[in-house]
């Protein structure tokens, strides 16, 4: 997968762009991101924001070894599925995207 199919997958599966990442917010507040994708002429990275506010890398690979699964789409290769929390995260930010479209689209 190279950055323009990550980034597709990534704002179809719940990320948003802040400041031109790909980025995971914490339910509780939906501005601050605390998992991005910081995209390298190479790489892919997937970074975690730490409480004191610094960003540590948790993954990182080429983007020839970056491939969709076969049945759920997931990048393998980042190391998403071993992160704790994440598909609950994801979930989380995918549902508050989805019902945010819908408020705003009804009107009463």
């Amino acid at each position: 997968m190279d950055k323009e199919e990550l980034t597709a997958w990534a704002l179809a599966n719940g990320w948003q762009i802040i400041a031109g990442c790909p980025s995971l917010t914490k339910p509780s507040s939906p501005r601050e991101a605390i998992v991005r994708m910081v995209f390298k002429a190479t790489v892919v990275n997937v970074e975690v924001k730490k409480p004191a506010g610094k960003w540590e890398k948790i993954s990182g690979e080429s983007y020839g070894n970056v491939a969709p699964d076969p049945d759920t789409g997931l990048p393998r290769g980042l190391g998403l599925v071993s992160i704790p929390g994440f598909t609950m995260l994801m979930q989380e930010n995918r549902d508050r995207m989805v019902f945010a479209r819908m408020g705003g689209t009804t009107r009463r």
